[in-house]
């Protein structure tokens, strides 16, 4: 009988990950507790993100900077394992999570700001700004929720289609929240919605999957 060779990978960088986003929670918690539990529960206090959109805080504030780069590194990791276990990508690791850490990084941050300069620009600012820091919000409280998908995906038996499921599930739950609580701007505007999506969320997640694959 031949024997098979069993390929082990090494894992230990995720651990290592994991452990520095606890410590980003906890330098969060510090910082402003109340704000980290309105983020993490998002989706059900619709108060929260009208607070924030009433405070009018810059982004460029240590908390926001923190739970921006939480959220980035969070779904850096999900779409490793995505890439992992859908593609025949040879290059594993550090070094491709840290590929998609500086794609996702850059992404959303081009994204983001071209938003927010273009509601200058056209002078709708105070129009869309609930709809954009809703959007932000809705992103930082599943990648909670997906930090704690990621745990147990690596500390228990539990496999990729759980990670596929939940997050599907998590960013369908996302788009309707954003939909439901942004619904009078959005069918007043439905073509320019449309053109919105479009251009700002099918296009550049398109050409993302194209270079990924």
């Amino acid at each position: 009988m031949q024997a098979l060779e069993k390929i082990y990978l090494n894992t230990d960088w995720i651990t290592i990950v994991l452990v520095l986003l606890f410590v980003v929670l906890f330098v969060l918690k510090g910082l402003d507790a109340l704000k980290l539990k309105g983020y993490a529960l998002a989706f059900f206090n619709k108060g929260f993100i009208e607070d924030e959109v009433e405070e009018n805080t810059t982004f460029f504030k240590a908390f926001h900077i923190l739970i921006f780069t939480f959220s980035i590194t969070v779904l850096s990791l999900v779409c490793y394992y995505f890439l992992i276990h859908f593609s025949e990508i040879k290059i594993e690791g550090l070094y491709l999570f840290g590929a998609i850490f500086l794609v996702l990084f850059f992404y959303f941050l081009i994204k983001w700001g071209l938003e927010y300069l273009l509601s200058l620009l056209f002078l709708i600012r105070k129009e869309v700004r609930f709809l954009l820091v809703s959007k932000s919000s809705y992103l930082y409280n599943i990648s909670f929720y997906l930090f704690i998908s990621l745990v147990l995906l690596q500390y228990t038996k539990l496999n990729i289609t759980f990670l596929i499921g939940f997050t599907t599930l998590l960013f369908l739950m996302r788009f309707s929240f954003h939909v439901t609580n942004n619904k009078n701007l959005i069918f007043s505007k439905l073509f320019y919605f449309i053109l919105y999506i479009c251009a700002f969320e099918i296009a550049p997640l398109f050409v993302l999957f194209k270079l990924m694959f």
